[in-house]
């Protein structure tokens, strides 16, 4: 399996991932529950530092721990915001949807991986958002894979 590709060269390296947080923020300015959590809208710097970390957490440059501040940065973007249940789930649901709106891959094998990463991180960004939470302060940029199934090679 040593020549399998990552995920990040799979979906298409940084510009499917640029077309993906793109995508999800353009749903999110619009969106009544979410919206909320970014006065003013998304600035295109906070969307440039979302995708080093996506492009970094499926498998490309790890930009993100290299020269944005890594883990621990992300962990103090959402300390204190108090992310709500019903928040994680639109969050989570309009990720899925931007998927399909950057055309990533369709693959069922490449979806149960992202929608992995997807749960994985925004229970815990809810977790860790909690006022008083009892967060890991330091951990290394999560490095997400195929998980159970790899995609299917004919």
């Amino acid at each position: 399996m040593s020549s399998l590709s990552s995920l990040y060269e799979w979906a298409g390296g940084e510009a499917a991932f640029t077309r993906l947080i793109n995508a999800f923020y353009d749903r999110v300015e619009s969106d009544e529950l979410l919206s909320p959590l970014f006065p003013g809208g998304v600035t295109e710097e906070h969307r440039l530092h979302v995708i080093a970390w996506w492009c970094e957490v499926f498998g490309g440059p790890p930009r993100y721990s290299e020269k944005l501040g890594g883990y621990e940065r992300m962990l103090a973007k959402h300390h204190d915001l108090g992310i709500t249940a019903e928040q994680r789930f639109r969050f989570a649901s309009l990720m899925s949807r931007a998927a399909d709106d950057a055309e990533l891959p369709e693959d069922p094998e490449f979806r149960s991986a992202f929608v992995a990463y997807v749960e994985w991180g925004t229970r815990l960004a809810q977790h860790n958002s909690q006022p008083g939470a009892a967060a890991v302060a330091h951990a290394p940029v999560p490095r997400w894979g195929w998980g159970e199934a790899p995609p299917f090679r004919p």
